[in-house]
């Protein structure tokens, strides 16, 4: 099973493609979209799709898995941030592949075993799992790793 996570955002989208064969992890690759604060929004969420299409097409995944999004203080931001998020899941939904989504609330007990953990925590335990010699930066691409391990654990492949 090969899985897709994505953590999503307008300036930056993280993500990371794992494996999964008799119970052990595999990583694929990893990267960050990432678009120009010069451009128009509508500009911004065509090269996210169009970057995500092509590491679809690359790279296979049997499942999308984006984090859900959490603001809390600007509505700007969660409003562009939604925007790029359904291109994303429009993305997969064109390419037929399933779709799973996970709180960051889940992300966090998932993968630190507490619903508190932080991004340094995270990062540690994604270098960790997923064997890795450093914490893939920026956290955009921990986070959409992270997203991906939450799904594996979930589903017990």
């Amino acid at each position: 099973m090969r899985i897709l996570g994505i953590d999503p955002g307008i300036a930056r989208t993280g993500w990371g493609t794992i494996e999964i064969q008799n119970s052990k992890f595999k990583i694929q690759n990893y990267g960050c979209i990432e678009t120009s604060a010069k451009l128009d929004s509508s500009e911004r969420l065509k090269q996210i799709y169009v970057n995500l299409t092509d590491i679809i097409e690359r790279h296979k995944p049997d499942i999308l898995v984006v984090e859900e999004l959490f603001f809390n203080t600007n509505a700007k931001t969660a409003f562009i941030v939604g925007q790029a998020r359904g291109v994303i899941l429009l993305a997969a939904a064109q390419k037929n592949i399933s779709i799973a989504t996970y709180t960051p609330l889940q992300v966090k007990v998932a993968i630190t075993g507490y619903g508190r953990g932080d991004k340094a925590q995270i990062g540690r335990m994604v270098k960790t799992i997923l064997k890795l010699k450093e914490i893939p930066k920026p956290d955009d691409i921990t986070d959409a790793l992270a997203v991906a391990l939450t799904h594996a654990f979930t589903k017990k492949f």
